[in-house]
Order: structure tokens, then C-alpha cells, then sequence
């Protein structure tokens, strides 16, 4: 996956930098759906001289690519998705987790959205919010 990456960055002109290529290694490997912060925090110890906005700047190119996806959320931080199939996301309403899932029954949702309205689709996301495992336990505990 990670090669993949790097051989289409390289495609699009984009050169690799050692920080760059550890933003990348860092979403590639890191299912969390980080925003640049977190990114950033877990980075800065080996790269001193990076800043927040070398996060950001390098998260803009890798979406520009196709390689990243950005996710919002209301008045939260964008978190960021390295984009590998289609999938979808569940979050977690109390702590904010993001969790993918794939549901390949959707994937004929575009065809059939465009059938009933003649809309020309480019793409669709979906959403699904509850709470999560662990914020269930801790909330059965509370009470």
C-alpha cells in the first residue's frame, strides 16, 4: 500500500521528503483516522523541525492526489482517512472514534440514485453514529 502511495505521488510531480514519507508511513499504518495534531504529536519527536502547518500542508497535497481522504465533522478537527477500497464509517458520539466497515450492497447505491433522479453521481458518503464498545461499558458503569 504504502509503495503504491509513494510510486503515485512520485507520478504527480510530488517529491518525497523523509517527513513526508512519515506523515504517509504514519496514516498508512494508523487506522485511527488522526487529525493533523494528532499527527503532528506523534511525529514531532522525531522530526523537531516540523511544524503543524508541514502536517497540514502535506495532508492537502496527499488529498489533492486522491491518496487521502478528509473527513468533518461538525466544529471537530478534520480527521484524515488513507484511501484503500470504499468503505464507510460509524462514529462514536460519546469519544469520537472512527471506525471503517465495508457494506458492498451500497456500492450500487450511486447507480440507483442516479436512475430515480437523473442526477449524473460522482460519489456518496455515509455516516453512522451511535456509541461505541468501550463508551457503552464506561456509561453501564455510571449508572
Amino acid at each position: 500500500m504504502l509503495d503504491h502511495a509513494v510510486q503515485s505521488l512520485r507520478e504527480h510531480g510530488v517529491r518525497m521528503t523523509p517527513q513526508r514519507q512519515a506523515i504517509l508511513e504514519y496514516l498508512v499504518t494508523e487506522h485511527s483516522h488522526p487529525t493533523a495534531d494528532d499527527i503532528y504529536k506523534a511525529l514531532s519527536a522525531r522530526f523537531p523541525n516540523m511544524s503543524v502547518a508541514t502536517v497540514y500542508n502535506n495532508l492537502r497535497v496527499f488529498k489533492e492526489v486522491g491518496l487521502v481522504q478528509e473527513m468533518n465533522y461538525g466544529d471537530a478537527s478534520s480527521r484524515f482517512d488513507f484511501v484503500t477500497s470504499r468503505h464507510y464509517h460509524i462514529i462514536c458520539d460519546a469519544c469520537g472514534k472512527v471506525v471503517d466497515f465495508n457494506y458492498p450492497v451500497l456500492d450500487e447505491i450511486e447507480s440507483v440514485a442516479s436512475q430515480l433522479t437523473g442526477f449524473k453521481v460522482d460519489r456518496h458518503r455515509l455516516e453512522v453514529y451511535g456509541t461505541c464498545p468501550a463508551c457503552q461499558s464506561e456509561q453501564a458503569h455510571k449508572h
